[in-house]
């Protein structure tokens, strides 16, 4: 599994969303590793109705419907077929009472992706967390063009592997190559979660292969 985060890059905006959102497809159906793209709200339901297959959103809040200014509902996700979200980024920060309500309240059939930084996170609160995955980002690899959690912290991927289980953990920050994906698959990853690597990317389609290729290792 591949989750592409557009996070808000302006190779991203608009039309460009729509464009990487195919990419994703096209790699996808070629090399048979699932890729999803994870939108800005403002795009998902777009490229829903006009690429097709999983979308992710950036962020949801625990709030449901009602007088919720500015909240991102799951529920509306749902009705408007949104597959899942990733909460907890680094970069979109929630507690850990906020997350486990959200995770309580999530719509049956909606995928959750929590996000933590640290081993101590998942011994503390993380590891308790019922969501369908786990992605581990360390956040002072996230955006690194020259190290990632698989050169410089592949004995924690395995042992987040330990505290979260088997099958659950995907891994992010930093993931540029195909050996990243390598070892952080040896290590018990079943998934990468990649951004800037790919998203901004000259050849975004040729980067998306090369990490697909690692995964079918």
């Amino acid at each position: 599994m591949i989750l592409v985060n557009f996070k808000i890059y302006k190779q991203a905006f608009g039309e460009g969303a729509i464009e990487l959102a195919r990419i994703c497809g096209e790699v996808a159906k070629q090399t048979g590793v699932e890729i999803i793209p994870i939108v800005s709200a403002l795009v998902a339901y777009r490229i829903k109705k006009e690429v097709g297959g999983k979308v992710f959103l950036q962020n949801v809040d625990e709030e449901m419907d009602g007088a919720r200014t500015g909240k991102i509902s799951m529920a509306e996700a749902v009705a408007l077929g949104i597959d899942g979200a990733i909460i907890n980024h680094a970069e979109c920060r929630k507690k850990p009472g906020t997350i486990r309500r959200i995770v309580k309240n999530r719509p049956e059939g909606f995928c959750l992706v929590t996000c933590l930084q640290t081993l101590g996170q998942a011994e503390k609160w993380g590891k308790k967390i019922k969501s369908d995955y786990i992605a581990y980002e360390p956040k002072e690899l996230i955006g690194s063009k020259d190290k990632s959690v698989a050169t410089e912290k592949s004995g924690s991927i395995e042992k987040m592997v330990k505290l979260v289980g088997k099958n659950r953990l995907i891994v992010g920050a930093g993931i540029r190559s195909k050996n990243d994906v390598e070892i952080s698959t040896k290590m018990g990853a079943v998934g990468i979660l990649v951004a800037s690597g790919v998203v901004t990317d000259k050849d975004p389609k040729r980067q998306l292969v090369e990490l697909a290729e690692g995964i079918r290792v």
